[in-house]
């Protein structure tokens, strides 16, 4: 179970990756980056999901991804800082971890 959860954190840093390669990308290497990302993502995702809860693991993957992606466009590629943006973030994580300690108190006690 424990390698399912490794496995999908390292696919939402790929999930970052290829988001904010489809934004940036203007080379055709930029592009192959993109790709190889998007599939390193999926496939991860996939096996991922042979291990865990589905709803739980997609809840995580895209609201980590999002959050993910927000942060980098702003550390990286100056998009502006808004403390909005942050607050919802946070709510965002909060949801998904409350989301993931609920599905993990249930695994364990059925």
């Amino acid at each position: 179970m424990k390698s399912g959860w490794m496995g999908i954190g390292i696919a939402i840093i790929f999930e970052v990756i290829w988001v904010s390669g489809l934004k940036h990308a203007d080379q055709w290497w930029a592009w192959l980056v993109t790709f190889g990302a998007i599939f390193v993502s999926f496939r991860l995702f996939i096996r991922a999901s042979q291990m865990l809860p589905v709803g739980t693991l997609y809840t995580v993957f895209t609201g980590l991804g999002t959050a993910g992606t927000v942060l980098t466009e702003m550390a990286v590629f100056g998009e502006p800082f808004n403390w909005i943006k942050i607050l919802l973030i946070a709510l965002l994580l909060y949801g998904v971890i409350g989301l993931k300690r609920v599905t993990t108190a249930e695994g364990a006690g059925a």
